[in-house]
């Protein structure tokens, strides 16, 4: 699967080197001069998972390598030529997805998707204007991966259980060419993006497609710790890869906290999404606060959730719905009110850079019927509620895991 898309990287690659942005930097690379740099790092989940019930009314339980990932860095001219690679194995070890009541999007239902190979592969070269514009960047960046929009993947988040809004506020593994222009604590991105979204591990975007759908985002810093964002997204036939499906227009506003209080390491997220589809036949909110407070080696993690979802027609497999998506696939709108606990502690890596944490999760939901539609959430799961189990063991080495989707020197770490 991987070798597949070997030419297809390579001439990707071959056009960075030809596109224009390169020489738009060229009076600043040519005056620095450190020197280029690599890191390397690795990072994987060995994660049990329990749940009550799934559908049919079933329990199920199962053992799982998750989020198997790779990651190079490399840096050149001071840091403004930048690449990021991450090369994402779960088409591999979780090729039927990963057990996650209320999780949904690229075809599976009450699982979570396997990602595609080539999570990310973007090249990003920054600008930073002479006096006496000295406080103004440019960012360009190319390649494959996240769209200007909504929050970090959940990946990189505290949960191991991933958010059921995980399609409405991320926008991840596209073909993408985005700019970013900052000055002080702001910055505007807009990017260009296929709109299909992957229908396999193995599959890249298709290119053809490529420019048919647009974002915008701002941040603000309003100090080192604190960072706010909107965005916007107009999505074309995300679920139909020729583009004869329904198009998307989706917003997303949060504030994020990530950095000392009171003496301990605090994280705090609060998002709220929305997503209209087939000119707001259908719409889907999402709110969801999150928050993990780490101490010496230990991690308390909670998040709160409440997210609608479609209910889409399903094949012979009950965790997996129809593909190519069209507006008459959608069978009726579910609400999941879901908190979710969880407690990590960190060992004491046996050699430099590897890093482990051993830690337990419990999350405890709630399903609601919203609007019409022929969809019976107790005849399809037995009742109207459910809880999980998770436990498992992060396993890091080398570089620690970046913030997906924020590209350049500001964000890259």
């Amino acid at each position: 699967m991987i070798s597949s898309q070997l030419p297809v990287i390579l001439s990707v690659a071959n056009g960075l080197r030809r596109t224009a942005f390169l020489a738009f930097l060229l009076p600043s690379l040519a005056q620095a001069q450190s020197s280029p740099w690599i890191r390397l790092g690795a990072h994987g989940v060995l994660l049990y998972a329990y749940a009550d019930p799934v559908p049919r009314g079933r329990t199920l339980g199962e053992v799982r390598l998750v989020q198997p990932t790779l990651m190079a860095h490399a840096g050149a001219f001071s840091d403004r030529l930048r690449f990021v690679g991450t090369l994402n194995l779960e088409g591999q070890t979780i090729p039927n997805g990963a057990l996650t009541p209320g999780a949904w999007g690229e075809g599976f239902i009450d699982r979570r998707h396997p990602h595609t190979y080539a999570h990310e592969l973007m090249l990003t070269a920054e600008h930073r204007l002479s006096a006496p514009l000295g406080g103004i960047r440019t960012v360009l960046s190319v390649g494959k991966g996240f769209v200007p929009f909504g929050t970090d993947d959940p990946m990189v988040r505290p949960a191991a259980r991933y958010p059921v809004n995980h399609h409405l506020a991320q926008i991840l593994e596209r073909a993408v060419a985005s700019a970013k222009v900052g000055a002080g604590p702001v910055a505007i991105e807009v990017g260009l993006f296929n709109g299909d979204e992957p229908e396999r591990a193995g599959q890249w975007p298709n290119v053809r497609r490529f420019g048919d759908s647009w974002s915008g985002r701002v941040t603000v810093l309003p100090q080192e710790s604190l960072e706010l964002q909107a965005s916007f997204a107009d999505v074309h036939s995300p679920e139909h890869r020729l583009g004869s499906g329904t198009d998307q227009h989706k917003w997303s506003v949060s504030a994020r906290w990530d950095g000392p209080l009171g003496g301990s390491q605090v994280y705090g997220l609060a998002e709220w999404a929305r997503t209209s589809e087939a000119e707001g036949t259908f719409v889907f909110h999402s709110l969801l606060a999150e928050g993990a407070w780490t101490t010496a080696r230990s991690r308390l993690h909670y998040r709160f959730e409440r997210t609608e979802r479609p209910e889409e027609e399903r094949t012979l497999s009950p965790f997996r719905s129809v593909r190519p998506h069209f507006e008459d696939s959608i069978h009726g709108i579910t609400r999941w009110t879901i908190h979710t606990a969880g407690y990590g502690f960190a060992l004491q890596g046996a050699k430099k850079g590897v890093r482990g944490m051993p830690f337990v999760e419990l999350s405890y939901g709630r399903m609601a019927q919203v609007g019409g539609g022929v969809f019976d959430i107790e005849r399809f799961y037995g009742r109207t509620s459910f809880w999980s189990l998770s436990a498992g063991l992060r396993v890091d080495l080398g570089m620690t895991m970046h913030r997906m989707g924020r590209y350049g020197v500001d964000h890259d770490h």
